[in-house]
């Protein structure tokens, strides 16, 4: 039922978020929309900005990052929900929506390599290029979902795991 509620007011925040910035729109608002009550809001998010980040990890948990078919598909989804993931990189608020975007991707790369290298802790090195390939592919991301309607989702996760560093092509078997 808790998941049924939070995908309603998700729901319901990404279809204000076609007429409105996620700045102007305001927890009333939300709740206005969704015709609940301000505590159930809150029962399940802090504020609006962990409703997005919810919204986010909620349609990423599922992506095998080292797939090509699976990370297409998700970048399939972000060109059907083009307004969201928009909105979601226009967020300039105090700790933008690509900040955890990124920690997200860096927290799943350096799981998996942990577990493929059966390593408790990655060198500098290897830390650094997950860091930096997560940055870039969340820059050339934007990038497509913005301006680029002709290359295909597919075209665009191999070019990104083809421009992975050599290290890490090695730890994920790319």
């Amino acid at each position: 039922m808790a998941d049924r509620t939070k995908l309603w007011i998700a729901e319901t925040m990404k279809k204000l978020m076609v007429t409105k910035s996620i700045e102007k729109i305001r927890v009333t608002d939300i709740c206005k929309a969704a015709e609940i009550e301000r505590p159930t809001f809150y029962y399940h998010f802090r504020d609006k900005y962990d409703l997005m980040a919810w919204t986010f990890f909620h349609a990423a948990y599922n992506t095998n990052v080292i797939d090509v078919e699976s990370s297409a598909n998700a970048l399939d989804y972000m060109k059907k929900e083009f307004i969201f993931f928009k909105r979601v990189y226009e967020d300039t608020s105090q700790i933008p929506m690509w900040q955890y975007m990124h920690e997200y991707f860096v927290d799943i790369y350096t799981k998996l390599a942990k577990e493929l290298t059966g390593k408790d802790q990655l060198d500098t090195q290897t830390s650094y290029s997950i860091r930096l390939y997560c940055y870039g592919a969340m820059a050339m991301t934007r990038e497509w979902l913005f301006d680029d309607n002709l290359t295909s989702s597919r075209t665009v996760v191999k070019m990104m795991f083809e421009s992975m560093p050599e290290t890490l092509k090695n730890i994920y078997k790319l």
